[in-house]
């Protein structure tokens, strides 16, 4: 095994953060349902809503029969429901196609709406202990750090950055499964994006990037960060806020406060195009039923 991977796997061991879609009672439904939620959103954010869902909808069949005006409801804050419909028609999925069981079959859960490379790998790492090439944006920067010596890894994933990633991974199911979390995790907790903690961190004295002085990222210009306010992710973000919390359609003045007019129109007419919200007959927006 690669020095790296038995080190990272090693600390893993003591340092891994106990979450409950890793533990010994977790389900393959309950770990891609939490890789579905933690898209872009935290661990911190994550979590509760994660336990509520998991009480409410603890299969697939479960939420395959969930009206989605509850689904959207039980997403609440955490951010791009699109997600929560892409969820709902996973569930749907899985009990049409593998009567109701999760699969391990990499290609059977990349087939699932809303589940790409990222989510299968993690699914069938995580879930079922096999072994597969599961990297996230922790995991790059870690290779990028550790093996490259760079800053940040490109803001595209390259090809090369793929041929590293399946280079490290173990031969055998248990420590590839244990790889792919450990690499993850110390992403998430010390080398971090902006404050990288490399005093605690198992494989400091090798790292690539520390080696090297610590280089300034070089795609630096290339990254482009968008404010959050006033886009409109933050007025469809308080259009289906309003949604969530009417007891039933709410009039378009009552949602003048959302955004400008010219906006607020736009935002109206993405939400009823993607299935997040619909008009009744006399032109209120509700949740879909």
């Amino acid at each position: 095994m690669d020095p790296l991977v038995e080190q990272v796997s090693a600390w893993y061991e003591d340092a891994a953060r106990d979450l409950p879609w890793r533990r010994a009672d977790r389900t393959p439904w309950g770990v891609l349902v939490s890789e579905v939620m933690l898209q872009q959103t935290p661990v911190v954010r994550v979590e509760p809503v994660w336990r509520a869902w998991m009480e409410r909808w603890p299969t697939p069949s479960a939420l395959a029969e969930a009206p989605t005006s509850d689904v959207l409801r039980a997403w609440g804050r955490l951010g791009y429901p699109r997600r929560a419909l892409r969820l709902a028609d996973c569930a749907r999925a899985v009990v049409a196609r593998h009567d109701g069981a999760v699969p391990d079959d990499e290609d059977a859960l990349r087939a699932l709406p809303g589940i790409g490379e990222y989510t299968a790998a993690a699914v069938r790492a995580f879930a079922f202990g096999r072994r597969s090439v599961v990297v996230d944006t922790n995991v790059r920067r870690v290779q990028a750090r550790t093996v490259t010596g760079v800053a940040l890894p490109a803001p595209s994933y390259t090809a090369a950055e793929r041929r590293l990633a399946a280079s490290l991974v173990p031969a055998d199911d248990a420590a590839a499964a244990r790889w792919a979390a450990a690499s993850m995790e110390l992403g998430a907790v010390l080398c971090t994006a902006r404050a990288p903690r490399c005093g605690p961190c198992p494989v400091a004295s090798r790292c690539a990037w520390r080696l090297a002085g610590f280089p300034a990222d070089e795609h630096a210009a290339r990254r482009r960060t968008q404010a959050w306010h006033g886009t409109d992710r933050q007025v469809r973000g308080r259009v289906m806020a309003a949604l969530r919390g009417a007891d039933g359609p709410v009039p378009r003045a009552l949602l003048a406060d959302a955004g400008p007019e010219p906006q607020l129109d736009r935002c109206l007419a993405g939400l009823v195009e993607d299935g997040l919200a619909e008009t009744d007959d006399v032109g209120r927006y509700l949740l879909p039923a």
